[in-house]
């Protein structure tokens, strides 16, 4: 049967890339529900190609400009972020893929798990915020939460037929980005521009800084905690520049098992999407005597801060990731915004992690309170260096 679709952020990165595989597969899945935030030129077009039953654009300065130019269409078009939450509601979606930047991600997922709907998880936010409410909730509502990152997916896929029980500890592989190599003195001036050159992967502003700052993998950290019900000490990062094993899981046997493929986004979007069937592609296949030679390295966790800070906001729990996660949105929009450097980033999340209040078992709103007391802190910080 096809498949119904809303896909939350249909203008970046990872929506883009969806509709594509929508686009190859129009047997297989229909577009529900598109949003974006301010992108509503892109999101028009999509709408009349895909003639979804409805659009949400988050600014509300767009709507005007969205709603004229779809009146002749069959889409409903909304604006607001309460829209964006409540659309993911429609009794008609089959699928929810959020594709959303950050913690705006966390909302629209707890009401598509209340709603019974499946979740295609592209935003690691939500889990690194509030990765214990929002499988809490999923377990209660027997909701399917499928990891779309290709890290996560490759450990999801290594899992299948398996027990978690059976697992001893897995390895999340990372290109090492931009920097891989370089010690702090070379990190000391280097460029937006610099920092946005990622080696092999093609994605959005934020969480290509995330991966020169090895942030991006400490997030994934704290995500695979909550999706693989695993403690700290049996997630592993490894450096291996190819991205060709995608991540592996050893077990308590001994034996180790990859995922591995050509660094593409749409081969972890294509089997979320098609799970848990596998649909046939043309997508270029990994070749070995193409790629001789596979290789694997330590993370500097002394350079990269970023990262060891991770693993200490998931030892501490309760609201602490959702600090880490905060100061990070901040830190980074202060980076692409020329207000700091990036060796700056790490101190501005340890100066949160530092100084906002740690909540041990926090509820929902805590989490808001905790985001928001987050962000003002940071933005202080930032201020005072600027100073400086």
């Amino acid at each position: 049967m096809k498949k119904n679709i809303a896909i939350l952020g249909s203008t970046g990165s990872i929506g883009t890339q969806t509709l594509e595989v929508v686009r190859d597969h129009p047997d297989l899945f229909g577009i529900e529900v598109l949003t974006a935030q301010e992108n509503c030129d892109l999101l028009i077009r999509q709408a009349i190609e895909f003639l979804p039953n409805a659009v949400v654009i988050g600014n509300p300065r767009c709507f005007s400009k969205v709603s004229d130019l779809l009146k002749h269409f069959p889409v409903k078009v909304f604006t607001g972020n309460n829209s964006l939450a409540e659309v993911v509601e429609m009794g008609t979606i089959d699928l929810v893929v959020n594709a959303l930047v950050g913690y705006a991600g966390l909302k629209p997922t707890l009401n598509a798990i209340r709603a019974g709907k499946n979740i295609a998880l592209a935003n690691k936010e939500t889990l690194v915020i509030a990765g214990d409410l929002v499988m809490e909730e999923a377990r209660q509502k027997n909701v399917l939460i499928l990891p779309v990152d290709s890290e996560h997916s490759a450990i999801f896929q290594c899992l299948v037929g398996e027990s978690i029980g059976s697992v001893e500890k897995i390895y999340l592989t990372a290109s090492g980005g931009p920097f891989r190599g370089k010690q702090r003195a070379h990190l000391l001036h280097v460029t937006r521009e610099a920092a946005l050159k990622h080696p092999n992967w093609k994605m959005g502003n934020k969480i290509t800084i995330d991966s020169a700052s090895m942030m991006n993998k400490g997030l994934e950290v704290i995500e695979a905690r909550w999706l693989f019900d695993l403690e700290p000490s049996q997630i592993d990062v490894i450096i291996h520049p190819q991205s060709i094993v995608h991540s592996m899981v050893q077990f308590k046997d001994g034996s180790i098992k990859a995922q591995m493929g050509i660094p593409d986004m749409k081969l972890p979007i294509i089997y979320t999407l098609a799970f848990p069937q596998r649909i046939k592609t043309e997508l270029p296949r990994f070749s070995f005597s193409d790629c001789t030679q596979l290789t694997f390295e330590q993370p500097d966790k002394e350079v990269f801060r970023n990262l060891a800070l991770a693993y200490e906001a998931l030892d501490m729990g309760g609201n602490m990731p959702c600090v880490l996660n905060a100061a990070n949105e901040a830190a980074v929009d202060a980076f692409l915004n020329d207000r700091i450097g990036f060796l700056v980033l790490p101190a501005v999340i340890e100066h949160c992690m530092q100084t906002v209040s740690h909540i041990k078992k926090p509820l929902y709103e805590d989490y808001v309170k905790t985001h928001t007391e987050t962000l003002i802190k940071a933005d202080e910080f930032i201020e005072q260096i600027k100073k400086k």
